[in-house]
């Protein structure tokens, strides 16, 4: 474990949150084939992430890294539900699943309207238990699919109804609550921007409208006072909840998700490529579940 210091500031007026972007970024391990889906687990003290081509599930815990799950169906996208089940968006099985508490797989949704979903991406749980991801075509050939757009979805909390919330993106990707969970930010990585929606009483998605430029965009997280993490080609990307950009966090290789995790939930986990990384921050991300 070393630390890399790769990290420079790309910065606007100084942040109330006292955000510092010159914070020295700490490489935790590398040679993975493409690191994604960072999820922090309090009850184990442990992150886990995907390493999609190697199709596992990896975990890293007291600085040791090990393989959780294989194969994982090249899982992406990681959350926990209420219960600290794990919710992964499976890129080669184009489904989303639940790991129960005796290991055995349910699956939540793999078809919309007959059809099979493109490649679940990324997914977040809302505190009602409803949850929220986003299906872009990555991990499936332009052949082998039945759909003809890239949407975002639904699930209900009894996890047995999935509804279509939105269709017009061109390729989403990351996405996230604010704090209070009245808004959902979803990135469109081909459109360059993250978009913001209301949510309504009924869990459907109004009011939707650019929140920020991000060129790549690609992950997401949500702090705790509202300070919006989007991963990009130029770092991770940091707006607060007005869409001004605060800062950038540079690392060594791309990122491509990030987590907030230990104790504290002041640990930034960044997915980069074949590595990954973390930086200390003042401010505590959002505890999950």
């Amino acid at each position: 474990m070393k630390t890399v210091l790769l990290c420079f500031c790309i910065a606007t007026a100084s942040s109330v949150f006292a955000l510092d972007f010159t914070a020295p970024i700490e490489k935790l391990g590398g040679d993975f084939k493409f690191s994604e889906g960072p999820l922090w687990v309090a009850a184990n003290n442990e992150l886990l992430f995907s390493d999609i081509p190697a199709n596992r599930i990896v975990s890293f815990h007291a600085g040791k890294f090990a393989t959780t799950r294989a194969p994982s169906n090249n899982a992406n996208g990681l959350t926990l539900d209420k219960q600290g089940r794990l919710i992964a968006c499976e890129h080669g099985a184009r489904r989303v699943t639940r790991t129960e508490t005796d290991g055995s797989i349910t699956v939540l949704a793999e078809r919309h309207d007959g059809k099979r979903l493109n490649s679940p991406n990324d997914v977040v749980v809302r505190k009602d238990g409803a949850i929220y991801f986003t299906d872009p075509p990555y991990g499936v050939k332009p052949e082998e699919r039945e759909l003809d757009f890239q949407g975002v979805y639904r699930i209900s909390p009894a996890g047995k109804t999935l509804t279509l919330l939105a269709k017009d993106f061109v390729k989403p990707n990351g996405l996230a609550f604010a704090p209070d969970e009245k808004i959902l930010y979803v990135n469109d990585t081909e459109g360059g921007h993250i978009r913001a929606f209301d949510i309504a009483a009924d869990g459907t998605l109004t009011n939707s409208r650019i929140f920020a430029k991000t060129p790549g965009a690609d992950g997401m997280k949500v702090d705790s006072e509202g300070n919006i993490y989007c991963t990009s080609t130029e770092g991770v990307m940091v707006f607060d909840h007005s869409g001004k950009h605060l800062g950038t966090f540079v690392t060594a290789e791309q990122p491509a998700n990030c987590a907030f995790g230990d104790v504290d939930w002041r640990s930034l986990y960044m997915t980069c490529r074949t590595g990954l990384y973390r930086v200390r921050l003042a401010v505590p991300g959002i505890k999950v579940p």
